[in-house]
């Protein structure tokens, strides 16, 4: 049964934190797989869901950062994991599956944004290949490990998915590039790969959320000079950031996707779109960018782009 992209009032907010949607959630026994989750919000998620009793699995590109990031938390174990690289992928799955451990949150936060042109792979456009097709083929790969029941999947998108929708004549931009425009279809694809997911795996009792965190400064702005985010209004000439009610903390920015891979309010919910810790409302048209747009949603687009993914990736678990 499909979920309906409206408020559900949930009681928690913009303001939330990730410790705060977790009180009285007791999550020993559980375990984790955050994408990421060395830094940023990803750090914060794994944080929280430490401290919640789960086990965090984080598989990272850059495996000692993470180490020296991780280090002094209990329950957490690193791992090697390139999303741009899908044989990187193929052995980080590989090895989990070989561990015998089941998966009751796989959270794929790990991303990049707005980066100049880059290729990976087959001469993939790199912030498609990273944040949706290395996430499409991670998940798959380890579905035999996504715990029948009650298992969540949770693919952090963005409000910048208002920026576009997928471009199917051209989805690796080898005409013409606009680093913001590519972000927004990546972000676009993290929506639609949710909506997908939770329609194939729903009987199984898995479901699956996609969600805006919130506006963060955090390494994320790594490919963003200095000049833009100062002529943007998110930070000073002295790197100060500037109307600081406009952000979130990483606390608050991790809430949303700690909310939607635990919490009893979306028991038998999944497929939709969530902003501050609730299920977002459609976008309205010539509005603000707030809620999701449409084409992010659209149950058809999201069939196609599950198709395109895994004949590009080779990996589709649900194949018949």
């Amino acid at each position: 049964m499909s979920t309906a992209q409206h408020k559900i009032g949930s009681g928690f907010g913009a303001n939330s934190t990730a410790d705060e949607v977790l009180e009285g959630i007791d999550l020993t026994g559980k375990l984790a797989v955050v994408t990421g989750g060395y830094s940023g919000l990803g750090l914060e998620t794994t944080r929280s869901l430490t401290k919640a009793g789960a086990r965090v699995v984080v598989p990272a590109r850059r495996r000692a950062a993470a180490e020296e990031a991780l280090a002094g938390l209990e329950g957490v174990e690193v791992d090697e994991l390139d999303l741009g690289d899908l044989e990187s992928v193929r052995g980080f799955a590989e090895r989990f599956l070989a561990s015998g451990r089941t998966i009751d949150f796989m959270i794929d936060n790990a991303g990049i944004m707005a980066c100049p042109e880059t290729r990976v792979g087959p001469g993939w456009e790199a912030q498609f290949a990273t944040n949706h097709l290395g996430h499409f083929a991670l998940v798959n790969r380890l579905w035999p490990a996504i715990e029948p029941g009650g298992a969540r999947v949770v693919s952090v998108s963005s409000r910048g998915h208002h920026f576009s929708g997928i471009r199917w004549d051209d989805v690796h931009w080898r005409q013409g590039y606009d680093k913001w425009e590519a972000y927004g279809q990546a972000k676009t694809a993290n929506v639609l790969f949710a909506v997908h997911l939770d329609r194939l795996a729903a009987d199984r009792g898995v479901r699956a959320f996609a969600l805006h965190p919130g506006g963060i400064i955090t390494p994320l702005q790594r490919h963003l000079p200095k000049a833009e985010m100062v002529e943007r209004g998110w930070i000073d000439e002295q790197g100060n950031v500037l109307n600081p009610e406009g952000f979130k903390s990483p606390e608050q920015g991790a809430a949303t996707q700690v909310w939607a891979a635990t919490s009893p309010q979306l028991d038998g919910m999944g497929g939709v779109y969530l902003e501050d810790c609730d299920i977002a409302e459609p976008a309205v048209d010539g509005g603000e960018r707030s809620g999701v747009k449409a084409w992010a949603t659209d149950t058809e687009q999201a069939a196609r782009l599950w198709a395109l993914s895994a004949e590009l990736t080779g990996v589709d678990a649900f194949a018949a």
